[in-house]
């Protein structure tokens, strides 16, 4: 991967649950501050898992691959 499409900062994890209850539906987000540009991003990919979650709802077998990337401007000269 050339060093224009690579991520300056990349998280990537991975949530696994054989049986998983929500009472309330969550919140998250993600928020970029400082010198991120707008290649900045996240985003999941999940298994047998909706979004949204239903509050009271019981999902088996579920997965959940998110990944967190991070673009840093760059000067104006090139750095």
């Amino acid at each position: 991967m050339s060093r224009e499409h690579r991520a300056d900062v990349s998280f990537t994890s991975t949530a696994r649950a054989e049986e998983i209850t929500f009472l309330e539906a969550p919140e998250s987000r993600v928020d970029f501050s400082g010198d991120t540009d707008e290649r900045s991003t996240s985003g999941s990919e999940r298994t047998n898992l909706p979004t949204p979650v239903a509050p009271g709802a019981t999902y088996r077998d579920i997965e959940v691959n998110y990944r967190i990337m991070a673009f840093l401007r760059r000067g104006s000269s090139g750095e």
